[in-house]
């Protein structure tokens, strides 16, 4: 889209205070941003507000309308518009989808097959290994890996998905030359040059805690189907499960523990009718994806018969965070004792040390 081209679309898009519903009011009612933008004040004013009718007629601010055409001009910075023939399907189909948003890396994944995994910032390593392993699974059969690029499940999820030629793509609540949090930076840059990064907000918006649940719509509404790996009863993975429901998508969840506060909200969701899945194989066979052939996500070693109190340890630790106090009564084995093997199997990836001196077993 030329500059001349991309102009009317930014005055529509970037002027604070019009939400995105009122934006395709405005396109229904007038038919392109050009009409819009030529429109008088009296055929503008039944669809805004003073201010907004005021903000929008004075144009948007000088000084970001230059950021925002300098930082287009970057080869892999894009503005993607309902008027463009690679606009998510899917997503148009949706009752409030972004009249524009913007795309930072691979445009071409727009007309791939995505499917949004989701769950807690807070997972726990047995979570994370789960999202990374079934990401890694769809991504392998092709499918287009989204989520929203949080620390926990949704950083596990970019990870697998980024391994695989279905590769990943974030959905962010900030501007693209933002990125929250920023511990995730370095897998910002992987998704920016393997896979790509989108939102409907313009450059130099702040994580505003409002625009994350609003984002979760283009989570799901992109989507074939939604994957919640770990979630608390009051989650906004739970939010994208439910709008992912009500735009007639698959909802699937991932079982866990009874005593697992990260569990229950999947197990919430599979009281609700969401399905139960155990292997990345049964998203596939859900959705009748073809795949040759059958694949599943892959599964952790089973533990090697080597030092049998090393095989004690273990047979007494449950997938639930357990304390160190419970595996010494169980296995009869002393503090110090435990504490060792504890360190070695943590080194071989055999269990996760929790806080509060709990472990979980990983395999």
């Amino acid at each position: 889209m030329a500059a001349g081209e991309i102009q009317p679309w930014l005055r529509l898009g970037l002027i604070p205070g019009i939400s995105s519903s009122t934006q395709l009011k405005l396109l229904q009612a007038f038919g392109s941003p050009d009409a819009i933008c030529s429109a008088a004040r009296t055929q503008l004013s039944p669809y805004l507000k003073p201010k907004q009718l005021d903000g929008f007629l004075n144009g948007p601010d000088s000084t970001l309308l230059a950021q925002t055409l300098t930082w287009l001009r970057e080869p892999s910075n894009h503005l993607v518009t309902l008027a463009d023939e690679d606009y998510p399907k899917r997503l148009l189909e949706t009752v409030d989808p972004p009249v524009m948003f913007y795309l930072k890396g691979r445009r071409e994944l727009l007309g791939s097959t995505m499917l949004a995994i989701v769950g807690s910032r807070h997972a726990t390593p047995q979570g994370e290994q789960n999202a990374r392993a079934f990401s890694e699974a769809l991504s392998h059969a092709s499918l287009t890996i989204v989520s929203g690029m949080a620390h926990g499940i949704d950083r596990a999820a970019h990870e697998g998905g980024l391994t695989g030629p279905g590769s990943s793509i974030a959905v962010v609540g900030t501007g693209l030359d933002r990125v929250y949090p920023a511990s995730n930076r370095d897998l910002a840059h992987q998704l920016a040059t393997n896979g790509a990064i989108l939102s409907e907000y313009p450059l130099g918006v702040p994580p505003l805690a409002a625009n994350f649940p609003k984002r979760n719509r283009i989570i799901s509404g992109m989507s074939v189907g939604c994957l919640v790996v770990e979630a608390a009863l009051q989650s906004g993975s739970l939010i994208t499960a439910r709008l992912s429901a009500d735009q007639g998508r698959e909802v699937f969840a991932i079982p866990g523990s009874i005593h697992s506060p990260v569990a229950k909200g999947c197990h919430a969701l599979i009281k609700q009718g969401a399905k139960l899945v155990e292997t990345a194989q049964d998203i596939l066979d859900e959705l009748r994806w073809q795949v040759t052939p059958p694949i599943s996500h892959k599964l952790p070693p089973t533990p090697l018969q080597g030092d049998p109190e090393e095989a004690l340890l273990l047979e007494c630790m449950s997938f639930d965070p357990t304390a160190i106090d419970t595996l010494c009564d169980r296995s009869n084995l002393t503090p110090d004792k435990v504490c060792a093997i504890l360190l070695k199997l943590e080194l071989d990836g055999q269990v996760a040390s929790l806080p509060g001196s709990r472990y979980q077993r990983l395999v």
